[in-house]
């Protein structure tokens, strides 16, 4: 019961973390802010980062459950023959393209 109880306290963690940095944190949401001005004060803030937090924390559950579970091995089977041979070739390529750049080279304006 300890390791799911530690794995909800880290979705609340994680999910706060969240809200802080990419949701705009105990700040009202946009719409609401255009039209009342009173939004980001008292205990609106609070409100506000507690419906953001359990909108997230709907979202995880929602995910955990809806998405089938994946075995050890067959992530480990992903990561060693996708994941690694594709970020090889990416890592030639930009070292290829910076290369050229760094030449002046008239082909290397790719990206």
């Amino acid at each position: 019961a300890m390791f799911m109880l530690a794995e909800y306290i880290n979705m609340v963690t994680v999910s706060a973390v969240a809200v802080t940095l990419f949701l705009g944190g105990w700040r009202a949401p946009f719409p609401v802010t255009a039209f009342w001005e009173g939004a980001n004060q008292g205990w609106w803030p609070m409100l506000w980062f507690t419906l953001k937090l359990q909108l997230l924390l709907f979202l995880f559950i929602w995910l955990r459950g809806t998405l089938p579970r994946v075995r050890y091995d067959q992530l480990m089977k992903l990561g060693w023959k996708v994941l690694i041979p594709v970020s090889v070739v990416w890592l030639m390529l930009v070292a290829t393209v910076r290369t050229l750049r760094n030449e002046n080279m008239p082909f290397a304006d790719i990206a």
